[in-house]
């Protein structure tokens, strides 16, 4: 079993910067692949940012990509989503989740349905 809380949402204007936290409970919280989805009002659930269980893999949407970075801090339980340059269609409720260990090399889930942990979600906003 994993717990996990979201952390660090907020309102910004456009081309600023936030940083979002998740940390993990559980007993084997730290084997998990980790990712990052967000969901806009109106909109399904998005893949946003993946990253293995020992950080040494990532993988992003190519919304994205060069823009955000994901990394994790195992001795934290924690993983962290680095967002910048951000852009009003970024505005949306950011949810943390935790896939099943997968072993280094093997391409990561960008599929929902492949996480069978989520947090609650935070709330990103960014005003033009």
């Amino acid at each position: 079993q994993v717990q996990l809380v979201e952390s660090g949402g907020g309102l910004v204007l456009a081309g600023g910067s936030l940083r979002l936290a998740c940390a993990a409970s559980g007993r084997t919280a730290n084997s998990y692949t980790r990712g990052w989805f967000r969901q806009a009002p109106g909109k399904e659930r998005e893949f946003v940012a993946v990253v293995s269980w020992s950080g040494s893999s990532a993988d992003y949407a190519d919304s994205v990509k060069g823009r955000f970075t994901i990394s994790r801090d195992n001795a934290k339980n924690t993983v962290y989503l680095q967002m910048n340059s951000l852009k009003p269609e970024d505005t949306a409720v950011y949810v943390c989740a935790a896939a099943p260990w997968r072993r280094d090399g093997v391409p990561l889930p960008k599929d929902r349905q492949e996480y069978g942990y989520w947090g609650q979600g935070t709330q990103v906003t960014v005003s033009s």
